[in-house]
């Protein structure tokens, strides 16, 4: 079961500094109208031939539009072994209403 993190609870991790990799897995067009600093942008039909890029030690939250391929890929990810994986729950689309309205909703 992947654990699912709200924008809220993000942001409050992003501000204590906690170490973690933000994984947004949405396309390139995508992240130019919307995305989070400090990001690792794999699109998400890049995740098999690249997984091995992401750590196994550290927690990755999983993003995208509205949390759905997020889902998928966090998902895949698992059945690889990761196991510190988290599903940002409503994407980028949350983060915009619930976190910062500077970022544009699409």
């Amino acid at each position: 079961m992947i654990r699912q993190i709200n924008a809220t609870e993000l942001n409050q991790r992003l501000q204590r500094g906690d170490e973690f990799v933000v994984l947004d897995v949405r396309e390139p067009g995508e992240i130019q109208v919307a995305a989070l600093p400090g990001t690792l942008n794999i699109p998400m039909n890049q995740i098999p031939a690249r997984a091995d890029d992401l750590p196994r030690d550290k927690d990755i939250v999983v993003l995208c539009h509205h949390g759905i391929r997020s889902m998928h890929v966090a998902g895949y990810l698992s059945r690889l072994g990761f196991e510190n994986l988290y599903n940002l729950a409503g994407g980028i689309d949350a983060w915009s209403h619930d976190v910062d309205p500077n970022v544009p909703v699409y």
